[in-house]
Order: structure tokens, then sequence, then C-alpha cells
């Protein structure tokens, strides 16, 4: 059995800095990593929006909160391949 692996790729400076995204998305998924970059290279979206890469993609929301939701979806769609 292949287990699922799962990166979540987030810039130290952004938004989701500022709430314990680690703890909170590897608390929920153990399959998942979460990895503190000090840069994505997003700089104009990291200013105004909250982001985060999901195994490559890029996932975005207005708000932390959004940002997280859709984070967690991609996430179940990432592990639904292994599944």
């Amino acid at each position: 059995l292949q287990m699922g692996i799962v990166i979540v790729d987030v810039c130290s400076v952004n938004l989701l800095a500022t709430i314990d995204i680690e703890e909170i998305i590897e608390s929920e998924f153990p399959e998942v990593a979460v990895i503190m970059n000090s840069c994505l290279s997003h700089c104009g979206l990291c200013a105004n929006s909250a982001y985060a890469h999901v195994n490559g993609k890029l996932i975005h929301g207005k708000t932390v909160e959004q940002c997280v939701d859709r984070i967690r979806a991609e996430i179940k769609k990432e592990l639904a391949v292994y599944a």
C-alpha cells in the first residue's frame, strides 16, 4: 500500500503565517507536511491575500479562513488519488 504525501508550502511573511497553519493542517491531516519558506516568489499576491502551494498548485483566498478551507479541499482531492 502506497501512502500519499501532500506538501503544503507557505511563505513565512504571508497572512497564513499569522496563524499556526502547521499545527492546524498537520493535526487534521497526519499525511500532510506543511513547509514554511522564506519566499515563494508570488510577492504581489502574497502582499494582498492568503495563499499556499498544495503539491505545487497555487491555492489562495481573500481571507485566511477562506484560504485554509480551500487548502483543506485541495488536500482532500490530493489524498483521494491515493485512497
